[in-house]
């Protein structure tokens, strides 16, 4: 029997569209399901990065979940850290060194906090801000002087403290100490309230960089504390460098650097973990929009979160999960 082409051609268009019909029937029948429908993210104050980029992921799980999203302006880490334990929130960012104490159940935590993580983010440099004109060239010559070391309940006090006690200072005693938010002590600063400003961040963090628009400051170099806080709190602490081009300095800036993670409850699902991971990568795109601190989000390198536990159904989606890049990189 012979089959002309004109019927072999409707025949192969007929196959097509029958399994393009399958295609959309299958998907209406196994919708891609949320695992979530409401999610709360602590984030920071309006000034920092983790506001920034937990705006975006809460876009991200908007668009790609349907889900409802609150977005916490906290004072970050410490406050952060009690929020997840609590079940006030489901996932926040927080410093590594915040996260320990919260584990162990050292001070300011009064008993250990049932958290993990499910990425090693970025680092959180150390800038400590005074005015271009101050006589203040080391942390000795904040004695006296008005600081803010940022918001009560933030991982910025904690390393402010430490950097303090390097020099002798109680900032309970021998500073004017003020807790101002990043946006609080940028203001303050500019406007001749305070002397000097502690935070903890990203680069550029975006509260610092409106203040440098606004008035000549400087970055005080702390190569000495950063010794003095190695020696005593080992791999937390890492020495950096602020490059001159962040802020219009007029030179480079030896900092500390304290990794970040993205902490959730040890009792979370594996499911939704595995899901929350996934997310942070596929809204990777979205996040560096935000703020360039997320090109170092990594698969790589996320699962490194040392001495926080990383979440079992965080490491299955490492285990799976092949490393991506952006366009262009």
């Amino acid at each position: 029997m012979t089959v002309s082409p004109a019927r072999v051609a409707w025949r192969a268009a007929a196959g097509v569209g029958l399994l393009l019909a399958s295609l959309l029937v299958a998907g209406c029948e196994r919708p891609r399901e949320a695992p979530v429908d409401h999610l709360v993210i602590a984030t920071g104050g309006r000034g920092g990065v983790y506001y920034a980029l937990g705006q975006a992921l809460a876009r991200a799980a908007r668009e790609r979940w349907s889900a409802t999203v609150d977005v916490l302006v906290t004072a970050a880490s410490v406050e952060n850290l009690r929020l997840v334990s609590e079940g006030k929130a489901d996932i926040a960012f927080a410093t590594v060194d915040s996260a320990a104490l919260a584990v162990e159940g050292h001070e300011p935590f009064d008993r250990p906090l049932s958290l993990v993580a499910i990425a090693g983010l970025y680092d959180d440099y150390l800038q400590l801000v005074v005015p271009a004109d101050t006589n203040i060239g080391r942390v000795a010559d904040l004695r006296g002087r008005r600081v803010s070391t940022g918001s009560a309940g933030s991982g910025t006090e904690i390393i402010a403290a430490r950097i303090l006690a390097t020099a002798g200072i109680d900032p309970d005693r021998d500073i004017e100490r003020q807790r101002l938010s990043v946006e609080a002590s940028a203001d303050a600063l500019s406007a001749g309230e305070i002397d000097a400003f502690f935070f903890s961040g990203g680069l550029p963090t975006p509260a610092v960089a409106g203040v440098a628009r606004q008035m000549p400051i400087r970055l005080l170099s702390l190569p000495d504390e950063i010794t003095a806080l190695q020696e005593r709190y080992g791999e937390f602490y890492l020495a950096r460098s602020i490059p001159t081009s962040v802020y219009g300095l007029a030179a480079e800036v030896t900092t500390l650097g304290i990794a970040n993670v993205l902490v959730v409850r040890s009792d979370l699902p594996d499911e939704v973990a595995y899901a929350l991971t996934s997310l942070l990568f596929e809204a990777k795109p979205e996040l560096v929009a935000a703020h360039e601190e997320a090109r170092r989000l990594d698969q790589r390198s996320a699962l490194a979160t040392f001495p926080i536990r990383l979440h079992p159904g965080a490491a299955r989606y490492y285990r799976q999960s092949k490393p991506m890049a952006l366009p262009g990189r």
